[in-house]
């Protein structure tokens, strides 16, 4: 008999989370629609997540696949998710988030509902505890958009909740890994699916947010200089695929600013983007100069 695979996977990328991670696992048994399955990517974790895992696991409540791998960083852990998906679709829950009670059946009614091969997926809203939308609403005229139309063209800033198709994710090269550095912008993936599809808007809070001090969210200027070649890649990802040139113009100076951390003076090798990064360089410079005072403060 052939085991009937669940509509979603709902996958957390964990490192030394094992203090707050429960907070996700109580929010899956709390949700009205059983049809997904929970996939933690332990990203190399040494504080007993395994074994708080494997308890819960023991416990049958739901369905639970455990990934450990050696610390790669948070795009590391998406990689292996998306490896290891067979679900329609994939949502990811961050270790420090949670969901609503019923953001499993809001997702499938609506995708049962609208969705087709013609989308990658869906956007959903994000939430504080006290109830409060981050950013704003999409527009409620829009069944349909790129995430990148969204922030820039429609004006819809904070962050929102990815619901994507297992099928086109896997379909779009990997993050790439870079040795000594351990994280990689995740929009560079969103902005290459953007240019072959859009998400439909669902205007309905699927995810509970908290940002931890220890999460990469409020130690932006720190991962910038630590990881220069991820952040320089993310740029290159924008100069070549972004519809607006504000944003490729930005990354451009960001490009600049990155390759000076990297001590790499040559901004136009492996770089096609002459013009913009020639005009970018003094920008780039001060950029650089900036990060480094803030990061000193």
């Amino acid at each position: 008999m052939n085991q009937i695979i669940p509509k979603i996977t709902v996958f957390t990328p964990s490192y030394n989370r094992a203090y707050c991670l429960s907070q996700v696992y109580e929010s899956l048994l709390r949700q009205t629609c059983k049809d997904f399955i929970w996939l933690i990517i332990d990203d190399g974790s040494s504080d007993g997540t395994k074994e708080l895992v494997a308890s819960w696991i023991n416990e049958n409540k739901i369905t639970i696949q455990y990934v450990f791998q050696l610390n790669q960083g948070m795009h590391g852990a998406y990689n292996t998710a998306y490896e290891t998906i067979q679900t329609e679709l994939n949502v990811c829950i961050d270790s420090d988030d949670y969901l609503t009670d019923n953001c499993i059946e809001k997702i499938i009614l609506f995708w049962e509902k609208y969705g087709s091969n013609k989308y990658a997926g869906i956007v959903g809203l994000d939430a504080t505890k006290d109830g409060k939308v981050l950013g704003k609403e999409m527009p409620k005229n829009r069944k349909s958009a790129t995430l990148e139309d969204l922030y820039y063209k429609y004006k819809i800033n904070g962050d929102k909740k990815l619901v994507y198709r297992t099928e086109i994710v896997k379909k779009y090269p990997k993050y790439p890994i870079f040795e000594g550095e351990s994280f990689v912008p995740l929009g560079s993936l969103y902005l290459q699916i953007d240019k072959d599809y859009e998400l439909l808007c669902l205007n309905e809070v699927l995810c509970i947010v908290e940002y931890l001090e220890d999460g990469s969210s409020l130690n932006i200027f720190k991962q910038y200089v630590r990881h220069p070649k991820g952040f320089r890649y993310a740029r290159l990802i924008e100069m070549q695929f972004s519809n607006y040139f504000k944003i490729r113009w930005k990354a451009a100076i960001h490009y600049v600013s990155c390759n000076l951390f990297l001590k790499q003076y040559n901004f136009f090798k492996n770089n096609p983007y002459f013009i913009n990064t020639f005009f970018a360089i003094p920008f780039g410079i001060l950029l650089n100069l900036y990060i480094k005072y803030r990061n000193k403060n």
